[in-house]
């Protein structure tokens, strides 16, 4: 009996440091996500967002964009996009844009963007990076790059260098 009972305590002690030991190694390292930039707040038409991955879906209200995401409209298409920093973009029919660098601190209010229209229209209005840094915000063109020192503006382009 006594055999029995020892062989049954050690069972458990064995068990017991292997589980200790399991809960006190570093847990497997998650794949980096890339952070989250903002979301889709609508839509209207052939909405296409292409990710960094190459991977395109169709948009929808409330998808969220990542901080390097295209967003291509369809002929008599748009989106609208409500970034974390507040930032409003309206994308117009038959556009191309890429959100080329978001990065934003809601704490610090700290962050900067660069997005390039390729093909098509947009409207800005700024939130709290153009507002407390506006040199942080940066749109190009196939020609220029804008410096925006207003909050609320419309770029248009041809696509054509």
């Amino acid at each position: 009996m006594m055999k029995k009972f020892l062989t049954a305590a050690l069972g458990l002690a064995i068990v017991g440091a292997a589980t200790l030991a399991q809960a006190q190694a570093p847990a497997a390292a998650a794949p980096a996500t890339p952070p989250q930039a903002g979301f889709v707040k609508s839509v209207r038409g052939s909405v296409q967002l292409l990710d960094a991955a190459g991977a395109t879906r169709n948009a929808a209200p409330g998808d969220a964009l990542g901080a390097v995401d295209r967003i291509v409209t369809g002929p008599d298409s748009s989106a609208a996009v409500v970034l974390r920093d507040n930032t409003t973009l309206m994308v117009g029919p038959s556009s191309r844009m890429d959100l080329k660098e978001f990065h934003f601190d809601g704490t610090t209010r700290d962050g900067g963007m660069l997005v390039s229209l390729l093909r098509g229209s947009m409207r800005m209005i700024t939130g709290l990076i153009g507002k407390t840094n506006p040199d942080a915000v940066r749109v190009e063109t196939q020609t220029a790059t804008i410096g925006i020192r207003g909050t609320d503006f419309i770029v248009q382009t041809d696509g054509q260098p």
